[in-house]
């Protein structure tokens, strides 16, 4: 009864408009104060949850996402990828994902992903004939490949939240990253070639190819160096991301000289705007998971998991149907810092491995993503595109069909996401 109670004071307060930060932090401490446990209980732990060498890696990796999203390295990759693979069948389409795949493997982030590749491809694509709905669901799905292809900034608020290691989630995320690209571009090779308004594209001649491929290179060089560095043991993800801002920084000014002294003071602000609301939510995450850790219950829920649901399959089912109607109103990162912390002893009792049910969790936020009414994604592609909310949605039906294919087939075969974290 006190877990429905708690939930519902939670659910009311997020409807009422209450920044999810405040939400959660504040009926943190109403709790503790409730219950007559000692009030510096919750500064306490506000303060631990800023303690974190890997949360140093969150402002870091948003810079250097930001400084080449201001510094045009998204027209650079999608025109390079265009034309090598435009004059195949769905080429553009195909082009797209494959430049989602390399941004994300940038930025860390499906939001930028989105915005970046999708202000260059849906003028592109519409204009040789694509169903603007196909191309906006296209977009908001390959945008959400930020947030599972590393470096992905919400698998590392995971692994903080969790204890476990950010590089065996890093490696977990690529096996379902490759198969998610895999199935979009198959999807969208068989659309184009049965939709009557397609056009096909002229093969790029190799002195295009090898020109907009010159200037993608550094950027794939770049983004080669985080990841490599990573799993090699070279550095950590935290001196990744440090890595890669000063990276971003050499290849924007010196090498391509696309970022403009203003442009580099938008990017900073903006990454900070968005490190301080991350922040805020994982530091009013961390007090409401202290109150309810106090109260017991995820040792109840894991108990009731225990004595009903004794199938981890059933389990897993369970909390893919709920993470389903808690992305109709709720956005990714407040998914994963409400339920991980609630769901995690019952994931550890039910002998579940803890780094594939991290990446099973993305990889269902995702669908969190360009589900309506609030999935963020569809947002930023209604605003890029100037769509309606229904062209938007309309599209990414079949990808997100997609998406929950890919959940069964990593729930079929987990080792699609353990093998790489176990032999490296």
């Amino acid at each position: 009864m006190t877990v429905l109670v708690i939930l519902a004071l939670l659910f009311a307060l997020l409807l009422s408009g209450i920044p999810v930060a405040f939400a959660l932090g504040g009926l943190g401490a109403l709790l503790l104060a409730y219950a007559g446990f000692s009030e510096q209980m919750a500064p306490a732990a506000l303060l631990s949850s800023m303690d974190s060498f890997v949360l140093i890696a969150v402002p870091l990796f948003l810079l250097m996402s930001n400084i080449m999203l201001k510094g045009g390295v998204g027209k650079d990759l999608f025109e390079a990828v265009q034309a090598w693979v435009g004059h195949l069948p769905g080429g553009l389409a195909v082009a797209t994902v494959l430049s989602c795949g390399i941004f994300a493997a940038i930025s860390g982030s499906s939001v930028a992903t989105a915005a970046t590749i999708g202000t260059v491809a849906i003028p592109e694509m519409t204009e040789r004939g694509y169903q603007r709905s196909f191309v906006f669901g296209l977009l908001a799905a390959g945008g959400t490949l930020g947030i599972l292809i590393p470096p992905s900034l919400i698998m590392i608020i995971y692994g903080v939240i969790t204890e476990e290691s950010v590089l065996a989630l890093f490696l977990g995320g690529i096996g379902p990253g490759l198969l998610l690209m895999a199935l979009f571009i198959g999807y969208s090779i068989i659309f184009s070639m049965i939709s009557p308004s397609h056009q096909f594209q002229q093969r790029a001649s190799w002195q295009v190819r090898f020109r907009t491929g010159r200037r993608a290179l550094p950027t794939v060089l770049l983004s080669a160096a985080v990841i490599i560095g990573i799993y090699r043991g070279w550095y950590t993800p935290t001196e990744a991301a440090a890595i890669g801002f000063l990276g971003a920084l050499f290849v924007t000014t010196v090498v391509l000289r696309s970022l403009s002294w203003v442009d580099l003071k938008d990017a900073v602000l903006h990454s900070m705007r968005t490190t301080v609301a991350v922040l805020l939510i994982v530091a009013g995450a961390k007090v409401f998971g202290k109150a309810i850790s106090l109260y017991r219950i995820p040792q109840d829920i894991s108990m009731f998991i225990s004595d009903n649901i004794s199938n981890p399959i059933a389990f897993i089912a369970v909390v893919a149907l709920v993470l389903l109607v808690m992305g109709l109103f709720m956005e990714a990162l407040s998914m994963m810092l409400i339920m991980v912390p609630v769901l995690i002893t019952a994931v550890l009792a039910l002998g579940i491995d803890p780094v594939w049910f991290g990446v099973f969790f993305v990889v269902m936020i995702e669908c969190a993503l360009i589900t309506p009414p609030v999935g963020l994604n569809l947002f930023v592609i209604q605003s890029v595109g100037k769509a309606s909310m229904q062209e938007v949605a309309a599209g990414v039906v079949p990808f997100l069909a997609l998406m929950l294919l890919a959940v069964i087939v990593i729930v079929a075969l987990p080792q699609l996401v353990t093998w790489l974290p176990k032999i490296l």
